[in-house]
């Protein structure tokens, strides 16, 4: 990279197409690229039958090799997850390694630890040598931080905590006299994120505090299981659940809440969380992932322990019944998120990316030419 030229990053994860936070922290990090940054989004998985993963991957690999070949590639930044992401982006980090190019993963599974707790040895220690060959390792808490290093063997210097970014709405809205308390869940419906725990947490309320509430759950998954589930509580006039939801109806659910529930059993820093975070919600979430680490009980949101029906029912109820607490968890929430604002990020991920080219250089002049790790 030339001090005219702009740095080129060639970036592997999902189609940005594709539901969930991965993709939509891709989204937001490649319309926010300053102008110096050019990235070659590569998408190695798709949704669909394993024949069109297999070929979306391959196609994936042959493009990422060719462009390799054909540019002058400053840095592959990889995103990946647990289970097939895992594996997939092991090939496409060793084959960035072999071409001589410095790696940055950027690590977002919520159930990684598990995921690799349940593998052969064998298998451990063939990811932790592959992952090792990384430059950087973003993972988006201290907590993660401390497995990746343990469990993995990565250095304290090549893993670096960057909590997810967010876009911040310009104003938050007046949420002061409401009438009826908005109740919103967004995320995959399925127990990992505890939407059928809210849903019993929201049957235990209080029938006054149920008629002074809607719960919407926001997300795919296990869609049909949670109608079910619903209408045998005799719930439907109180919960709805509208499926997935693209990012202009999720801004007017996130604008029309009066709080955010996301009572997860696993995360890494759920996304969704943030933004309702930075649209001035109060929050009642599970101190898991990096969750504690930008959340403080009482103070800019309530944390429940996952599981925990009665207390996140009582969590609600408080919420529910007192407007000022709510007012004054939101703000302090807006006010946690603001240095995760998306230009802010884009400063910290600038940094990141200059110290690993700073170090590749020193390694170019001390040998003579760039050597892989």
């Amino acid at each position: 990279m030339s001090q005219n030229n702009p740095l080129q990053i060639i970036m592997l994860g999902p189609i940005l197409t594709q539901q969930g936070g991965i993709a939509n922290n891709q989204r937001l990090f490649l319309e926010y690229a300053p102008p110096d940054v050019q990235i070659y989004h590569i998408v190695t998985h798709d949704e669909g039958s394993i024949p069109h993963r297999i070929i979306v991957f391959g196609k994936a690999v042959v493009k990422l090799v060719w462009m390799l070949l054909q540019r002058d590639i400053d840095l592959v930044h990889i995103r990946m997850s647990q289970g097939g992401s895992a594996f997939r982006q092991a090939i496409t980090t060793l084959l960035a390694w072999l071409f001589g190019k410095p790696i940055i993963l950027h690590a977002h599974g919520g159930e990684f630890h598990l995921f690799y707790s349940n593998l052969p040895q064998w298998i451990q220690q063939i990811l932790s040598w592959v992952f090792g060959k990384c430059r950087r390792l973003i993972v988006l808490s201290e907590t993660w931080k401390s497995f990746y290093t343990k469990d993995l063997g990565l250095t304290s210097e090549q893993v670096v905590v960057l909590y997810n970014p967010v876009q911040l709405p310009s104003q938050v809205p007046n949420r002061s006299g409401s009438q009826k308390v908005n109740i919103l869940f967004l995320g995959r419906i399925g127990p990992r994120k505890g939407a059928f725990d809210l849903i019993k947490a929201f049957a235990a309320l209080p029938t006054t505090e149920q008629n002074l509430t809607s719960l919407i759950l926001a997300g795919d998954g296990e869609v049909e299981e949670a109608h079910s589930f619903i209408k045998s509580l005799h719930l439907t006039e109180n919960i709805t659940v509208p499926g997935w939801v693209g990012q202009e109806e999720r801004n007017e659910l996130l604008a029309k809440a009066d709080v955010f529930v996301l009572p997860s059993y696993n995360e890494g820093l759920s996304l969704a969380m943030l933004e309702a975070m930075g649209w001035g919600l109060p929050i009642i979430v599970t101190p898991v992932g990096g969750v504690s680490e930008v959340v403080t009980q009482g103070e800019n949101g309530l944390l429940v322990n996952p599981g925990d029906i009665e207390q996140l029912s009582e969590a609600m109820k408080s919420l529910i019944e007192n407007e000022s607490l709510r007012l004054s968890l939101g703000a302090k929430a807006r006010h946690r998120v603001t240095p995760f604002e998306i230009n802010n990020y884009w400063v910290s991920f600038l940094d990141v990316y200059r110290s690993v080219l700073k170090s590749e250089t020193r390694n170019s002049l001390s040998t003579g030419v760039a050597q892989p790790k």
